[in-house]
């Protein structure tokens, strides 16, 4: 019988890499929203997506803005720049960011931050 730990590393790489897909010049990438955090922070990994903790409550669209603006001024690019693409009423989000590395968006998730 295999253990949940086991099972885990057969269906989640054991890094928790995050997969960034490079699409016209934009990162495409999963991201996992934890609103209503203690702080605000961007990075580390959450089953295969990257990390975010807002202060903001999920009420109005207001944890999706500040996602926004976490994800820009975390990966050096304008507000204007990314652009939730799914899931804006989940926890799991599907975003689009022009102008951004693929390099420093999986350096987030690896260091965090």
């Amino acid at each position: 019988m295999r253990t949940i730990a086991t099972l885990r590393s057969v269906l989640v790489p054991a890094d928790d890499a995050v997969a960034v897909e490079e699409r016209a010049g934009a990162a495409c990438f999963r991201v996992r929203v934890r609103p209503r955090a203690s702080a605000d922070a961007v990075g580390g990994a959450y089953d295969g997506a990257l990390l975010i903790k807002t202060t903001a409550a999920p009420v109005d669209g207001a944890a999706n803005a500040r996602v926004i603006a976490l994800l820009a001024k975390a990966l050096g690019v304008p507000k204007r720049a990314v652009r939730i693409v799914a899931g804006a009423a989940s926890r799991d989000k599907r975003v689009e960011v022009d102008g951004a590395e693929v390099a420093r968006v999986r350096g987030l998730a690896a260091t965090g931050r």
